[in-house]
């Protein structure tokens, strides 16, 4: 695993992973996490494309995991810098040292959103979105919503103005998150637009140009994506993209556990050649 740190355009270093292949088939997958979810979720992952001829990067969006700074308290970061900046860090990245590979972008819940942010998002052959969907609470289950309502709506805004930031792991919602990406998340929750408003706070119309393949990935077992959700994101987030859908069932995995982040962890691995596979699978 070869470690890198790659300067944003406004000079902030990301932490970034790179595994390389004992002998490469040519084609690199670039990993986008889900919201505040460290790069290290994603290593055994990594490992086994890697073990496949792949070349895999992970990193570390602004204020997550080895790119958090020292004090959180008012740092700056929105999950709009994640995709305008921190993600084009990345594809810069692979335009200048991997133009001559086939390419693949991996986005998990939040990490798909922000392809659309990015129109070097064009890089890619395909896009494979797990765990991922329009996250508006009205698209949610009456319990789940509801749950979204009082932590979104009330706990998230308290706790980030009295701390500066978003103490997420206080609500077994992952790392604590720069309150500029908190509120974002916000956004998504409550707002009727969702993942379409942060896109008008960029004026970004990428997302509808774009036109791969997209491998939708869903787990039974997760509460917080439903086929609503997705419907929304396919239909005003991302029109144009050419879909083919998989939902894996809980009796695929051996602890019978996939839910929202698991997917990644090594007990399912065996689910991981649904991607390779995908991947693979050579056109009509």
């Amino acid at each position: 695993m070869q470690e890198l740190s790659l300067l944003t355009s406004d000079n902030f270093p990301l932490a970034v992973k790179i595994f390389k292949p004992q002998n490469s088939n040519g084609q690199l997958m670039l990993i986008n996490s889900a919201t505040g979810v460290k790069q290290q979720v994603y290593f055994s992952f990594a490992k086994f494309f890697a073990e496949h001829g792949f070349t895999v990067i992970t990193y570390d969006y602004r204020g997550i995991g080895e790119s958090k700074p020292a004090d959180m308290k008012n740092f700056t970061a929105t999950m709009r810098l994640w995709g305008t900046d921190d993600f084009a860090t990345l594809t810069n990245y692979i335009k200048t040292n991997y133009a001559d590979y086939r390419k693949f972008c991996l986005g998990h819940s939040v990490g798909a959103l922000i392809i659309g942010m990015n129109a070097d998002s064009v890089i890619f052959e395909k896009f494979i979105f797990i765990a991922t969907q329009d996250a508006y609470f009205g698209n949610l289950k009456f319990t789940v919503a509801a749950t979204a309502l009082l932590g979104f709506g009330v706990a998230l805004p308290l706790t980030t103005r009295l701390l500066g930031y978003f103490p997420a792991h206080s609500f077994g919602l992952g790392e604590s998150l720069p309150a500029g990406v908190a509120y974002d998340w916000q956004t998504l929750i409550l707002h009727t637009k969702s993942t379409a408003r942060l896109y008008e706070k960029i004026d970004n119309e990428v997302s509808k140009t774009l036109t791969q393949e997209t491998f939708f990935i869903h787990a039974e077992d997760d509460a917080w994506v439903t086929e609503k959700g997705m419907a929304r994101l396919r239909k005003n987030v991302y029109p144009n993209l050419n879909y083919t859908y998989h939902e894996i069932k809980v009796s695929e995995s051996e602890k019978e556990e996939i839910g929202h982040i698991n997917f990644f962890r090594s007990f399912n691995k065996k689910l991981w050649t649904i991607v390779l596979e995908e991947i693979q699978r050579k056109k009509p």
